[in-house]
């Protein structure tokens, strides 16, 4: 089993390497740079002097061979549209995402995770059917849809911020204010977020503890007295978690390294936001900074995954047959 880990972080590292290397590299033989995308118009002299000063004027392989070997010392280069290190801005907008897909996260397993047990383990009944109905919609909405539709309804009602993560002076308010405010800017992008995961969890939880619960020991444990209820939540939910936790580490990478929609939508200033920004400026470091990232935590997800897995399964570590 530990081979096995290590050999999925060495995909997970090579895959970083690739996606940020591919990104970079697109980026750059696209037309144009960040010198044409400014909103100051510039004539060709004053252009040349700027792509001079930002080293864009070196032959493409020269600037990917001083790329690799800044990223040989986790060093992504320095962003053209911001003048600050990719790495300094790629922790504070990975901590603000991390803030968006923990709640996101916590939200669709205390809603997906019940009402999977609970359509799961009823055949037959209104209440069931309803909620595979809302889940296979909820599958079924884009996240495009699903966030504009929110921040439609937000601002109409106007219960709820639009968009961005505190309101305008936020930094200057006292901690408890400040956890207040951003308490207030949540809901929106973590419902986007989280309705959709929490539908996957709902099919997959209620695929799994219908087929538990048609296992033996469970039959037996009914048998020798024990409660619906009881046989259910002690022997057919353990059994029905294996595929359940393989798809929580698929979410944990998706939700770094898939908000792209939902944080460009509702200006939350986390990585999909920055990725956005360094596509329409052209700061190709950035950019590859921002794919390097997202291709790390899908990977690692994937790889808490295989640990979790482990974990609930002993089979997985000793490489014994399912």
């Amino acid at each position: 089993m530990g081979r096995y880990l290590l050999r999925r972080l060495g995909f997970a590292l090579l895959l970083v390497f690739v996606v940020s290397s591919a990104s970079l590299l697109l980026t750059h033989l696209a037309p144009g740079d960040i010198t044409t995308e400014t909103a100051i118009v510039l004539d060709p002299e004053a252009r040349a002097r700027l792509r001079a000063e930002l080293g864009l004027d070196r032959p493409l392989l020269v600037q990917y061979a001083s790329w690799l070997g800044g990223l040989a010392r986790l060093d992504f280069g320095r962003s053209l549209l911001y003048s600050r290190p990719v790495s300094s801005l790629l922790g504070e907008r990975a901590l603000n995402t991390a803030v968006l897909a923990t709640a996101a996260l916590l939200l669709a397993t205390l809603v997906g995770v019940p009402l999977g047990i609970y359509s799961g383990s009823r055949a037959r009944g209104i209440g069931p059917a309803v909620v595979r109905i809302v889940s296979v919609v909820g599958l079924s909405v884009p996240p495009l849809i699903g966030s504009l539709a929110l921040v439609f309804f937000a601002a109409r009602t106007g219960w709820l911020p639009v968009g961005g993560m505190t309101s305008a002076g936020g930094v200057e308010l006292a901690w408890g204010q400040w956890l207040a405010d951003l308490g207030r800017h949540l809901p929106i992008p973590v419902m986007a977020l989280a309705l959709p995961l929490a539908a996957s969890l709902e099919r997959l939880q209620s695929q799994a503890i219908a087929s538990a619960q048609r296992e033996p020991f469970v039959a037996a444990s009914r048998a020798r007295g024990l409660g619906r209820v009881a046989a259910l939540l002690r022997h057919a939910w353990p059994v029905s978690l294996r595929p359940v936790l393989a798809l929580y580490g698929v979410m944990i990478g998706s939700l770094f390294s898939g908000s792209f929609v939902v944080e460009v939508v509702t200006s939350w200033p986390g990585l999909g936001r920055l990725m956005y920004e360094a596509l329409r400026a052209r700061d190709l470091y950035l950019v590859a900074g921002c794919a390097a990232s997202g291709a790390f935590f899908l990977a690692a997800g994937t790889w808490i995954a295989d640990i979790l897995l482990a974990i609930a399964d002993p089979r997985v570590r000793t490489g014994e047959p399912s």
